[in-house]
């Protein structure tokens, strides 16, 4: 089975790769490592290796017996395009999300180099949806590399959002996740960074997702902006929704 997420905008995550390095500001407190560490203290056996980056080759297929229609985060414990993960095994990868064409697949990455060099080798299907992730202004850059992908559905991922960013380019963006940092060691979000993101979504049309404020206890500071929550995502091609209701 596909392990339910407690992550609002998807169902479900599969992780054919765990173990990251980090790259960026908005990796300092990552959430996957502290998982990480305390799954290999529990002796979980795909956690052997803690937080490196780990091959399970054996779960590739996985989302071919899943017949139950679901959006599915791939990789939320690690980045697939990680230096560390071969090539080849990024294809087969996408093979396979492809021939699972009943399922959506949401990626996100922060190494957008190796994500735009590699592309043109990707099957990229309707039901796979690439995202990068853009802590703040010093990294729009990877939105310009996600735009020149081949990728059909491309989307941002503002989290954990660490500053005001304006004058976000989003032609050609699909949509738009926002949200704060939460856990032990959090840093603080400023209300005007996330309306200045949603804003600026609505100024292009591109749909907008409010994840979370995040804090130590983000349920308790909950995800309403403004008054409201904000769970707005891309609409496809009838034919895909058919696919995806269907299954």
């Amino acid at each position: 089975m596909a392990l339910k997420s407690k992550i609002e905008w998807t169902d479900s995550t599969w992780n054919p790769v765990t173990g990251c390095t980090k790259i960026s500001p908005g990796c300092k407190n990552c959430y996957a490592e502290r998982m990480a560490l305390r799954l290999q203290a529990a002796h979980n056996a795909s956690y052997i290796n803690g937080f490196q980056v780990t091959l399970h080759e054996r779960t590739l297929s996985l989302p071919l017996t899943w017949r139950k229609p679901q959006s599915i985060f791939v990789n939320s414990m690690s980045d697939l395009f990680h230096e560390k993960v071969p090539d080849e095994f990024i294809i087969n990868l996408f093979n396979i999300m492809t021939q699972a064409r009943w399922h959506r697949f949401q990626i996100l990455t922060k190494r957008s180099e190796r994500l735009l060099k590699l592309s043109p080798r990707l099957n990229w299907a309707a039901n796979i949806w690439m995202g990068v992730s853009v802590e703040d202004s010093e990294h729009i850059y990877r939105i310009n590399q996600l735009r020149q992908t081949e990728a059909i559905i491309k989307f941002i991922s503002f989290e954990p959002l660490l500053g005001l960013i304006t004058n976000i380019k989003l032609d050609d963006i699909d949509w738009v996740i926002a949200g704060g940092e939460s856990g032990p060691y959090s840093r603080p979000m400023e209300s005007q960074w996330v309306i200045s993101i949603r804003d600026q979504c609505q100024n292009y049309g591109v749909p907008f997702f409010f994840k979370q404020w995040g804090g130590v206890q983000k349920k308790k500071t909950g995800r309403a902006l403004e008054g409201r929550t904000w769970d707005e995502m891309p609409q496809q091609n009838e034919a895909l929704n058919l696919a995806f209701n269907l299954g």
